[in-house]
């Protein structure tokens, strides 16, 4: 009995030992499953908008959410809420000023708030955008892995966060007559990832 049980726990110290060498994944992230979109007020409704073109990694290993590491950066230029008159005043200097600043980038610097049955985390880092870089916090979810018809490793992720404009020198607006102000500051990022393993 004594000998079984000395075997179970050099199994689980082999397992443990095995868990805290193997590596963690590099995950690319699959534009074309990908979305990255965005909300924002526009007098009394809510106006929803997405970038088209984007790229990212994401270090990730399930049994160690708190040592994963992701790096993306979106093109401005590729804005897109369905109106072209629009998407062109957002690349103007008005808001984007994507001449200037064609990029918005994010990197983690930490992760806290794991819920390991929720598969949940918050994601602190630095995003920049603008020109102007701040600290940010994206509530995270991992939503599983697997293979997908041809192979190819896969895995599901989705952040979220508000961000308020004004904070990154998006200043412009328009007061109403009837008071107020045509658009709003708060604006809320919502970003659904399928991720490729890379090999």
């Amino acid at each position: 009995m004594r000998h079984r049980l000395l075997c179970l726990v050099a199994v689980a110290a082999a397992s443990l030992l095995w868990a805290a060498a193997s590596p963690a994944a590099t995950f690319k992230i699959d534009p074309a499953h990908t979305n990255v979109t965005f909300r924002v007020r526009h007098l009394f409704t809510m106006v929803t908008g997405r970038f088209k073109q984007f790229e990212g990694r994401i270090v990730f290993d399930e049994s160690k959410p708190l040592e994963t590491k992701v790096d993306g950066t979106i093109d401005v230029a590729s804005i897109n809420t369905d109106n072209e008159k629009r998407d062109e005043h957002l690349r103007s200097a008005d808001f984007f000023d994507v001449e200037r600043f064609p990029k918005i980038t994010f990197s983690t610097s930490k992760v806290t708030d794991v819920e390991y049955t929720k598969k949940t985390a918050k994601l602190h880092g630095s995003l920049t955008m603008h020109g102007v870089e701040r600290s940010a916090v994206l509530e995270a979810a991992f939503l599983g892995m697997g293979k997908d018809p041809w192979g190819n490793q896969r895995a599901g992720f989705r952040c979220s966060t508000t961000v308020d404009r004004k904070d990154f020198g998006l200043n412009w607006n328009k007061t109403l007559e009837t008071g107020g102000v045509l658009v709003g500051d708060e604006v809320e990022i919502e970003i659904d990832i399928e991720a490729i393993l890379e090999q």
